[in-house]
């Protein structure tokens, strides 16, 4: 009886102690994924925190770039206006003035004073001159390079000896100009006023030109709107051309730079500009019904004339 006894307690003893054991396991598990839990929501708060902090960082970043583009284009555009006016003062219309007869128109028969024709009453116009008037012939650019008052321009703004040329300052005022030198190979003059003090256009060089280089345009276009300016850039370097000239012949010029800013009638013999205010070119042609293809003479050919010329 005491065997049946001892033996039911051990078995008691037995199923508690199993039964604690895995209250015991249970509870271990339950702080193991607890805490595993906690870890989770740790590293995705962590996470979080990254994820939030990366697209803020992202967000500076594209607004910092967005600022500095802002910027950069701000100063392509302030350098092209200080560029503008640093050079306008010095650019000068030149216009070409001829002495042509003035006519007087009478009416008189053509068969003079035969009788037989006098009842008819038949006129015709008979053109005779009363004397000379002086006519503006054309109209070109050119810029002030020397404070004394030299001009660099195309030679076909001022072709012909006989010719009077005046000048006219971008402050309005009018000098008379004399033509010292034409070159004999390339579409270049030199043109001479009186006085000084004359603001100049820098010369920039022409050698370090590169492709896609922004530059502008800056003349008399038409002959009636002064200091026009277009913008453009460098599209070719060192063409070679086929121009036609004032005498109806053609020239060919070599070296040239070709530019996109539009370089309409009247502004030959105006600077080609880069954005430091430095003259790299004299405009000299355009291609006739084309979009935007125009020509200058490098203005290195400007400095070796005037070395030349010791001016």
């Amino acid at each position: 009886m005491k065997k049946s006894v001892d033996t039911l307690w051990l078995v008691g003893l037995l199923a508690m102690t199993i039964i604690i054991g895995g209250l015991v396991y249970e509870h271990q598990q339950i702080l193991r994924l607890s805490q595993s839990v906690a870890q989770l929501e740790t590293s995705v708060g962590q996470l979080a925190d990254s994820t939030a902090l990366t697209a803020s960082s992202t967000a500076a970043n594209i607004a910092e770039l967005a600022r500095r583009s802002q910027i950069a284009e701000k100063s392509q555009s302030q350098l092209l206006q200080d560029a503008v006016a640093k050079v306008t003062p010095a650019v000068v219309s030149i216009v070409e003035s001829q002495v042509v007869p003035q006519l007087q128109v009478t009416y008189e028969n053509p068969f003079g004073n035969d009788p037989f024709f006098q009842g008819f009453g038949m006129q015709v116009p008979v053109y005779q001159q009363v004397g000379t008037t002086t006519k503006q012939v054309s109209a070109g650019t050119g810029f002030i390079v020397r404070s004394n008052g030299y001009i660099i321009t195309n030679k076909h703004v001022v072709p012909d000896a006989n010719a009077t040329y005046a000048v006219l300052l971008s402050s309005g005022k009018q000098r008379e100009g004399t033509v010292i030198w034409r070159s004999a190979t390339q579409d270049l003059a030199v043109v001479k006023i009186a006085g000084s003090g004359y603001t100049t256009v820098p010369l920039g060089d022409s050698s370090s030109l590169s492709l896609a280089e922004s530059v502008f345009a800056i003349g008399n276009a038409l002959g009636q709107y002064s200091n026009s300016v277009s913008v453009g850039v460098v599209s070719g370097l060192n063409r070679s051309i086929t121009a036609s000239n004032d005498q109806g012949g053609t020239e060919t010029l070599n070296g040239v730079i070709q530019t996109d800013a539009a370089i309409n009638p009247g502004n030959s013999g105006g600077p080609l500009v880069d954005l430091n205010g430095e003259a790299v070119g004299v405009n000299v042609a355009m291609v006739q019904g084309s979009q935007n293809i125009g020509f200058s003479l490098p203005i290195q050919e400007v400095k070796n004339a005037l070395a030349n010329l010791g001016i």
